[in-house]
């Protein structure tokens, strides 16, 4: 990859997807009405906002057909890999399995190779 480039279009997701779940990985298990409202909004915004202006219709589509699920962290990072896998499903990636998103996201995998 060139240094100091614009980033193209698989670039923006791979970096766009890990903020993503970076993001819902420290979303609180118990949020307040307040940022189940902001996190909401922030998903819709993102659709309208999104540089890829194709990727962010198809991802504000999702979102009419999938709500994101604001209730807790762990409904929130099942609905985001859900989202995500039926993006990977779209252009031929492989599909996350979801059981395993906040080991991947929040806690490190299990056999300690992040600690």
């Amino acid at each position: 990859m060139e240094h100091n480039c614009p980033l193209n279009k698989v670039q923006l997701g791979y970096h766009t997807w890990n903020l993503l779940h970076t993001m819902v990985a420290n979303y609180p298990d118990e949020p307040s009405p307040q940022e189940q409202e902001d996190v909401y909004q922030f998903f819709k915004l993102l659709g309208r906002l999104y540089p890829c202006k194709e990727c962010g219709l198809d991802f504000s589509l999702l979102l009419t057909q999938r709500p994101p699920v604001t209730t807790s962290q762990n409904t929130l990072s099942e609905w985001l890999c859900f989202i995500h896998n039926d993006v990977n499903q779209k252009i031929g990636k492989s599909i996350f399995d979801c059981n395993r998103v906040n080991e991947r996201w929040r806690d490190g995998w299990n056999d300690g190779s992040c600690d």
